[in-house]
Parts: C-alpha cells; structure tokens; sequence
C-alpha cells in the first residue's frame, strides 16, 4: 500500500471554539419539525463564534460539509444557501462530502487553509438530516424531483440502504465480493484471529462497548439516546447479560449485534479554526485555552482491499505519529466513529491507546467509560449519541475540545486530559487521526 510522509504546518493552528446541536429525530418533535439545514448549521455555527469569542467578520472563509446532499437536502451547492444563517453572506465557501468522515476531513481541510496562511480564522461545519428526506410534492417521488422547502419525512431504512450503494464503485467492488455487506463483521473476525480471543469473549466486548457507550451518552445533555442498558434490561424483566444477548439485541452476523450500529439522526456541529499566533488579535474574548492541531494523517483504501478499515487506520495512526513524535502513552482521550461498534476497539489498538490484544479486557471492565482511566468516546458514540452522519466527526470534536477545557460538568472525564486522538472513518473508506493538545502556554 502507498505511504505519505507528512510535513510540519508552516504555523501553528489552533481550535478556539466549538458548537454543537442535540443530535435528535427532528421530524418526531413539534418543537423541532420543519427544522432547516441552514437553521442546524447556523446554531452550531453561532455557538463556535460564541465559545471563541468571535463574530462572523472575524472570520474570513467557512467550509460546508454534508455527507449525502442530493438525498438529504435536495441541494447541489448546499454551502451557498445558507450564509445569511450566521452573518456570513458573501464570504468564500466550499462544500465537502466524504461519507461519514466528513466531519473530520472538515477539521483537516480548515487546518490546511489557515497553516497555508491564505486564511487567519476559517469556521468549519457539517450538517446533516439522516433519519428524514425533503418532503416530496408528488406520490411518484424520486430523487431528481422537486421537494417542499421545509417539510421532511422520515427516511426509511429501505431508501437509507439504496443511498448506501453510492459509496462503492459499482462496476468491480460488486464482483469482486467486497460490498457493503462483508463489512459488518469484518473487523470483528479479523481481532478474534489475531488475537487468539473466543467468539463468546468477543461477544461479551461487543455488548459491553454498547454498555459503556450508553452510559457515556446517559449524562450527555446532547445525546439523542439516554436510556441505559441496564434500565432497559430491569424494564424486560432480565439480568444485563439476558438482555444483551436477547431478543431485543439480536445477531446481525457472526459477531455483530442491533446495537453495535449506528442510530442515524440529524444535527449539526461546527468549529473555529485560528491561527494560533493571530489569536490575540483575534479573538480577544477568548475564554479557555487554544486547542492546538499536532497533525493529522490520512488514508483512504476502497472495499476491494482487505481489512481496509485496519489498514488505513495503520497508515493513517502511522503518519500523525511519525510527524508528531508522540504515540498511544501520550493519549489521555480517544474518539472513534463507531457507526460500526466493532472500530471503537480496533482503532484504539492500533494507535496505541489500548495495549495490543488486552483491549477488549479494559472494555469489559468499564474502563473506557467516561468515568474510567482510559475513556473512548466520552459522549457515546455512534451507537448512542447518534449519528448524524457528516456532522458526527465535528461533534468528537465539541465534545473532546470541551473535556480538555474541563466544561463536561456532570460527565467530565476523571483523567486530566491534554492530548487527545480522533479516529474519522467513513465512505468505503477514508480514514483520518487527527491529534490534539490543549496549549497552556
């Protein structure tokens, strides 16, 4: 497989604030029905300018990222009709779409253009609506078809799972029987090999990663599920372990269970990129420290490639470290986007954050809940604070820019955090490790 050496920003960049929505079902709500992408992106928006205490003319560019915009939004150039929704009409703009990695190729894509020097403070959001589609005007509804401005429907999960074929390349990936449906359990099968554990032992880490990511989202006023497994286990009358490996969590494959998967939802989150030598100028309000941006490596291996998931981790794990010089003892935080629950334990093996093949013991022990020592996706994850599919990755990052700034309250890690990786994933698939470090200088 191809190597990149990666190269030192030519400044400092930092990320000084950071916004976020719930991440909800908005067409199930009368508060939140008729909710529109501009309105989601322009809160997370406003909310970044205000936690770096900035206005919209201090910033000079904002990237749009939307992981499936014709579907979702019904726009082809979704970026541009949302300005006026946070003060910024007439600023440069692009959008940006790479799956479920979107939010995080949104940090590296506003790094990029403040380190170049082209931009001082660029904003940078995602936004999606993944359980609702733009209501159509007609019965014979198609995509091509003109929809009604505002309303929405729900998003079935039959028309879901047709936008999913839009992520491989349909002409070989088919053939060659490396599509959509051998990924599932992919990972899974692949840690049980090498590490010489059971099928029941990774049963066992499969249902205690939804526990832990659960719990994490239980005291995250964010979260779109805040029910724990353990009150829903006392509800149908069963132990936590009946449950668990219950009906009412049932096989998908060989390993993976319903509530390793993500629960797709709508939000949107965004943050302020700076320079961190201009942040004085800047953002003179600014209340917290500045999170600097070590590096960021990136992979992307398509379906054919076996294991692709772990290999473009490793490379992409590869060059942050090689760059930065740091490796998984110097992590207190890790994030992953566990649409797939299973990549939550892979990637934080990989990058070091969990010693090799004894992982899945610290995960049945609690310890990478929030209230552990080595905390994985403190806000819970894919599979309980939801997955709003673009805007996933920028939420990681409200929520770990706000755990080194100590502002989690009830749900504040117990570590003291300075240095923390995220692990994007998502599009068949791009890879992104993306480490930062809160700056105290």
């Amino acid at each position: 497989m191809n190597q990149t050496k990666l190269n030192r920003y030519s400044r400092s960049v930092s990320i000084i604030g950071v916004g976020c929505t719930p991440f909800m079902y908005t067409v199930d709500n009368p508060e939140t029905n008729g909710l529109t992408e501009g309105e989601l992106f322009g809160y997370a928006a406003l909310k970044a300018m205000e936690d770096a205490g900035v206005n919209p003319q201090d910033v000079d560019y904002y990237f749009h990222g939307e992981a499936s915009p014709l579907n979702g939004s019904n726009y082809l150039t979704p970026n541009i009709q949302i300005g006026n929704w946070f003060g910024m009409k007439g600023k440069g703009s692009i959008h940006h779409s790479e799956a479920c990695c979107t939010g995080y190729l949104a940090i590296e894509q506003a790094v990029n253009a403040v380190a170049s020097g082209k931009y001082n403070c660029v904003l940078t959001g995602c936004v999606e609506f993944g359980d609702s589609v733009p209501a159509p005007f007609g019965e014979n509804d198609t995509i091509e078809t003109p929809k009604h401005p505002y309303k929405r429907d729900k998003m079935s999960m039959d028309r879901f799972l047709k936008t999913t074929s839009w992520l491989y390349d349909r002409t070989y990936t088919r053939a060659l029987m490396a599509g959509q449906e051998l990924i599932y359990d992919d990972a899974a099968e692949w840690y049980v090999r090498t590490r010489g554990i059971t099928a029941e032992q990774m049963n066992d880490t499969l249902n205690h990663m939804c526990i832990n990511n659960r719990r994490n989202a239980s005291v995250n006023p964010l979260a779109l599920e805040k029910k724990t497994y353990e009150s829903l286990a006392e509800e149908a009358g069963m132990s936590l372990d009946e449950y668990m490996n219950s009906a009412y969590n049932p096989k998908m494959g060989d390993f993976l269970r319903a509530g390793g998967v993500e629960l797709k939802c709508d939000g949107a989150a965004a943050a302020i990129v700076c320079a961190t030598e201009m942040i004085p100028e800047i953002a003179k309000n600014l209340k917290h420290k500045p999170i600097e941006v070590l590096g960021i490596g990136s992979a992307a291996c398509e379906a054919t490639t076996p294991h692709f998931e772990v290999r473009a981790t490793e490379e992409a794990v590869r060059q942050v470290y090689e760059l930065t010089g740091l490796g998984g003892d110097d992590l207190d935080l890790f994030y992953a986007n566990d649409f797939i629950i299973t990549s939550h334990l892979v990637s934080a093996e990989i990058a070091g954050y969990l010693p090799y093949g004894e992982g899945w013991k610290y995960i049945c022990d609690g310890r990478t809940a929030w209230d552990g020592d080595k905390p994985i996706n403190t806000n819970g994850g894919r599979t309980s604070f939801g997955h709003a599919h673009a805007a996933s990755g920028l939420a990681d990052m409200y929520e770990c820019c706000k755990q080194l700034w100590g502002e989690c309250g009830e749900h504040q890690v117990k570590v003291s955090p300075k240095t923390a990786m995220l692990r994007g994933y998502g599009g068949a698939q791009n890879v992104a490790a993306i480490v930062i470090r809160r700056n105290d200088g």
